[in-house]
C-alpha cells in the first residue's frame, strides 16, 4: 500500500485507517512463547505481553471497536476484557502479531526504527507514571489513564513507520534550532501537526470516547487528562537526561498535581536515584 503523497491530513488518516498497523519485534517473540507454553495461556498472561506495546495495543483495540456488537452498553477499555470477551483464538486468528515494524520500515530505515523504539520505551514509561499517580489519586480509571498515557503518542510512533523520511526531517530541524515549537517543525514538514493526525484517528477508529478525551491535551483541565499530560511529559523530558532543563518545572507540576513537595515528586519517580547513579559514575 503506498504512502499519501499529498500532505493532506485526511489523506493520511485513510491511509493509516487502511493500513496493517505493525507491532514490536519483542510482542510478537513474547506471544509465540506464550502458545507454547498452554499452562500458563491465558487472557491475563495475553494481555500483560500486549499491553508493553502502544501498537499491538491498538491493534486490539481498532479490532474491537469494528466489531462491537450492537447491545454491548459501555466501552471496553481493558486488554485483558477485551481478550475475555473476543476470546483466544480470535485473538491470535484475527489480530496476529504481524507484520513487524522492522518489515514494514526495512533495512535502509534503521535510525527511523531507532527512534520509533524509542518513543514506544518512552510511552510505557509514561503509563507507569500516569497509572502510579492514579492510584496515589485513589481515582478508579486508573487502567483507563494508563491507556491513555500508553497511546497518547501512538500518531507520532505510526509516523515513524510509514514516513520516516519526513521524521527524520523534523528531528533534524528541531536539532539544529531547538527553539522551535514541535507543532510548528510538523506543519512545516507534514502539512499537520501530530496532535492533530492523532486526534483524528482516534475519531475515525471509534476509540471509546472517554480513552479520546484523556488523550486530548485541549482538555488538560480535568485532573485525569492533567494526569496523562504531566506523566508523557515526564518520560519525554527524562528519555534526554535527568539533567534536562524541563524536568524541574515537570516536578512542580506534579507536585501541584499529587499534593507532595517536588522533591517528594522526584523521589517518587526515580529522578535521585538517576542523580545519585550519575555522582557515583
Amino acid at each position: 500500500m503506498s504512502q499519501p503523497v499529498s500532505r493532506k491530513l485526511s489523506d493520511w488518516v485513510n491511509f493509516l485507517t487502511r493500513a496493517e498497523i505493525p507491532v514490536l519485534k519483542q510482542t510478537a517473540r513474547n506471544l509465540e512463547v506464550l502458545t507454547k507454553d498452554e499452562q500458563n495461556l491465558n487472557a491475563r498472561s495475553y494481555a500483560s505481553v500486549v499491553k508493553n506495546d502502544p501498537l499491538m495495543t491498538v491493534k486490539l483495540m481498532r479490532y474491537m471497536q469494528d466489531h462491537k456488537h450492537r447491545c454491548q452498553e459501555h466501552d471496553v477499555m481493558e486488554a485483558e476484557q477485551i481478550v475475555m470477551m473476543l476470546g483466544l483464538e480470535t485473538m491470535f486468528k484475527k489480530i496476529p502479531p504481524a507484520p513487524l515494524v522492522e518489515e514494514v520500515l526495512g533495512r535502509n530505515n534503521m535510525s527511523a526504527l531507532i527512534h520509533l523504539l524509542k518513543t514506544a520505551h518512552r510511552s510505557n514509561m509514561a503509563a507507569s507514571y500516569a497509572y502510579d499517580w492514579a492510584i496515589r489519586l485513589h481515582d478508579l480509571h486508573f487502567a483507563d489513564i494508563r491507556l491513555a498515557a500508553l497511546l497518547h503518542d501512538i500518531a507520532e510512533i505510526l509516523m515513524w513507520c510509514f514516513a520516516p523520511v519526513e521524521m527524520l526531517k523534523i528531528k533534524q530541524l528541531q536539532k539544529q534550532n531547538k527553539a522551535l515549537r514541535s507543532a510548528a517543525v510538523q506543519e512545516k514538514i507534514l502539512g499537520f501537526t501530530l496532535n492533530q493526525l492523532q486526534h483524528e484517528l482516534a475519531v475515525r477508529w471509534k476509540l471509546p470516547e472517554l480513552l479520546i478525551t484523556l488523550m486530548d491535551d485541549e482538555h488538560a483541565k480535568l485532573r485525569r487528562v492533567r494526569n496523562v499530560i504531566l506523566a508523557v511529559n515526564l518520560a519525554r523530558h527524562s528519555a534526554n537526561g535527568w539533567d534536562d532543563a524541563a524536568l524541574p518545572d515537570d516536578y512542580e507540576e506534579i507536585s501541584k498535581l499529587l499534593h507532595l513537595p517536588a522533591c517528594d515528586v522526584m523521589t517518587i519517580v526515580g529522578a535521585n536515584k538517576q542523580h545519585e547513579s550519575a555522582h557515583l559514575a
